[in-house]
């Protein structure tokens, strides 16, 4: 029999494992007398078994020949995979929403708003009746504001017209690209697609096409080669977030390759297990942002302290008056033009409006 240790237990020195159907190590466990415990070929002492995790990823690459290199993927990603809301859900919605929070935003920020978010605004026709002001205040501490108004645009198209079902017809909807068109097609609709994002180009990258830092120009290479690599049955929609997973806990900018569990069928493990592979400081070339003169951050900051005061502001705000609550170096003289493009700005994106003499959010 075939035996690798369950998800919550780790080697206890009886020898007993969880058994997983269909096999997942080759060999089988065996403790020695000597006090040694054999995984295949390999053999450890008792007093120094790997950690669960650690064991879990011997097991996973020391493989049969017949599992493949997502499969073994998927087998990780059911023992520690992270146990997300979104995850549980196939309903395009909720899949949607939790795509666009999740732009910019870190996983464990965005838990909170998406469960809140949706208690406000729980389908299509909720969100699609909402004001500019309502989902303004909803999306509050998020940032990137203007996602919450795309959001909020994409269910006003989706109850006019119809659910898209395809990548084609999602990339229809105004601000929906092609990343988020595959991701709700693949984790909603169960569509045998990939979509590529910052962690998914890096590990496709490095396991299908041997580079070492993917850029997005490779993009294009990795979606003409995934379709060899997603399996054809099964739970093929779950391999992005095995990806993701993966991505975040083991093949970081510098990978830990030692506990992957695709470290075998990875070309450029080796080279990482070497040391002698220099990391970058930026695997990606950053966007150059706008910034005012020598102010310590981009526009975008000030933009959202511009929009967090008159958010917080119940009679409006005038004008005048943003300059040193956004920034305790305002001068009058060299940056009342910046204040006022920035004004113009959130205007124009439909955030804020002038009534009077004083600033509101856009109704």
């Amino acid at each position: 029999m075939n035996y690798i240790p369950s998800k919550r237990e780790p080697y206890n020195g009886s020898g007993s494992y969880k058994k997983v159907q269909g096999g997942c190590a080759k060999g089988k466990v065996k403790e020695l007398k000597s006090g040694k415990v054999i995984v295949g070929a390999n053999s450890f002492n008792k007093s120094k078994i790997p950690s669960r995790f650690d064991f879990l990823t011997l097991s996973l690459s020391v493989t049969l020949p017949h599992m493949t290199t997502a499969t073994k993927l998927l087998a990780w990603y059911r023992r520690f995979g992270r146990d997300l809301a979104w995850r549980k859900t196939r309903d395009p919605y909720h899949v949607l929403v939790s795509e666009i929070m999740l732009q910019q935003t870190q996983v464990d920020r965005v838990k909170g708003f998406y469960t809140a978010w949706l208690k406000q605004f729980p389908n299509w026709k909720s969100l699609a009746k909402a004001t500019n002001e309502e989902v303004i205040r909803a999306w509050a501490g998020l940032g990137y504001n203007r996602r919450a108004l795309m959001l909020r645009d994409a269910a006003r198209s989706v109850v006019k017209h119809e659910l898209p079902t395809t990548v084609e017809t999602w990339l229809q909807i105004k601000g929906i690209g092609p990343y988020t068109a595959a991701a709700i097609s693949a984790f909603a609709q169960k569509k045998r697609v990939m979509p590529i994002d910052t962690n998914i180009r890096r590990v496709l990258g490095r396991l299908l096409l041997g580079n070492t830092f993917p850029q997005p120009s490779d993009d294009e290479r990795i979606q003409k080669i995934v379709n060899d690599f997603l399996p054809r049955r099964g739970n093929y929609y779950d391999v992005p977030q095995a990806i993701f997973d993966l991505a975040t806990d083991i093949c970081q900018k510098s990978p830990k390759c030692a506990t992957c569990p695709l470290r075998r069928d990875c070309p450029v493990s080796k080279k990482f297990l070497s040391g002698k592979v220099v990391i970058p400081k930026q695997m990606v070339k950053k966007a150059i942002e706008s910034r005012h003169l020598e102010k310590p951050y981009p526009d975008r900051i000030y933009r959202g302290r511009i929009l967090k005061a008159v958010r917080e502001s119940t009679q409006g705000i005038n004008p005048q008056m943003l300059g040193n609550a956004i920034d305790k170096t305002f001068d009058p003289i060299v940056d009342t033009e910046w204040i006022e493009a920035m004004l113009s700005r959130l205007t124009k994106d439909q955030l804020i409006e002038k009534r009077g003499s004083k600033l509101f959010l856009k109704r």
